[in-house]
């Protein structure tokens, strides 16, 4: 039975069905051309090749953020320790590749595939780290704010920097990024209040951070009023969303694909589908991806046409023997 379910928030008329403009003894070459395919072996690569829909994590590993990096290798950080897993979507397995790091924290994650980099937020560090995607090595540590009344929650790549955002702050932070993904100097760091409709209230606040392909806009999302942001980051000056009414509570990570951004509500232990208008002005929730094996799952990587979303597990306390996995889902389309 299918695990994964589609919510639609509006349901379609039934079409009427259409007359074939095929002869009948063309259709059944047809079939009989298939079939002589499928007993000789000839069959789409990809129909060969399934990716397991379950990544098991280390126990007690605690994840939260994810990336997808060259082919089918994806990395998930751990909060309390700083680590780093990479594994392969492919076949499901894989190691430490950034061992626990002593003060540091991993929370979001995103893959800058021209120099093969891993950001990472540092939490209530303060910080950000970049490490080498291929060797683990640490490449540098950035100072984003000092470590009182902060946290580091997520992080975009574009062409032209690196943007995290702070869920205790008003504020976004912009790593400047040289010709191919160099990285800076500590003192080019900048710090862009976020104005405009933007509003800061009690408790966790701004989260998950995405980006328009050609990095004019940033979106992201306050947790707890389930509202969403167009921010532009020359200025900071951000406009609400207008989602017709719409929230999304409990938004954390976000993904954008085109214009159909997609929003893990992670207490809600669902996927917001949402359709942007192309200014990414205002957008309509058209469906929730839910899953059986959602266990708080807290970001998103994409990687074909399927989703992997990290269970973070906010809801059960952890211990050395706690699970933790990957839950691979169908995109909405």
């Amino acid at each position: 039975m299918e695990k994964q379910r589609f919510n639609l928030s509006h349901a379609k008329e039934p079409q009427p069905a259409r007359r074939s403009i095929f002869p009948i003894q063309t259709i059944l070459w047809m079939g009989l051309a298939v079939l002589a395919m499928l007993l000789a072996g000839i069959q789409p690569a990809l129909a060969s090749e399934v990716f397991p829909s379950l990544i098991p994590l280390p126990d007690g590993f605690q994840p939260e953020g994810i990336a997808v990096g060259k082919g089918s290798t994806f990395f998930v950080g751990s909060i309390p320790t700083g680590a780093i897993y990479r594994g392969d979507l492919r076949t499901g397995e894989g190691n430490i590749l950034v061992p626990p790091q002593e003060g540091r924290f991993a929370i979001g994650l995103d893959f800058d595939e021209r120099l093969g980099y891993l950001f990472v937020a540092g939490g209530p560090t303060g910080q950000a780290y970049v490490y080498d995607a291929s060797s683990g090595a640490t490449l540098a540590v950035y100072t984003l704010t000092s470590p009182e009344n902060v946290f580091i929650n997520d992080v975009i790549v574009t062409r032209e920097a690196a943007y995290f955002t702070n869920s205790f702050q008003p504020f976004i932070y912009k790593v400047p990024l040289g010709p191919a993904g160099a990285l800076p100097d500590q003192d080019e760091v900048e710090t862009i209040d976020l104005g405009g409709d933007y509003m800061q209230v009690a408790g966790f606040n701004a989260n998950g951070i995405t980006a328009s392909p050609n990095g004019k806009w940033l979106i992201i999302v306050n947790s707890t009023l389930g509202a969403l942001y167009r921010v532009d980051p020359q200025t900071g000056f951000a406009r609400r969303i207008d989602l017709g009414g719409g929230t999304v509570p409990a938004g954390d990570g976000l993904l954008l694909d085109g214009r159909t951004l997609y929003v893990v509500q992670n207490q809600l232990n669902q996927i917001a589908v949402v359709e942007l208008s192309p200014g990414y002005t205002s957008g309509e929730i058209i469906a929730t991806i839910v899953d059986d094996d959602f266990r708080v799952p807290t970001t998103i990587a994409e990687f074909g046409r399927y989703l992997y979303a990290v269970n973070a597990r906010f809801d059960t306390p952890p211990t050395p023997d706690t699970e933790y996995e990957v839950v691979q889902v169908l995109k909405f389309r």
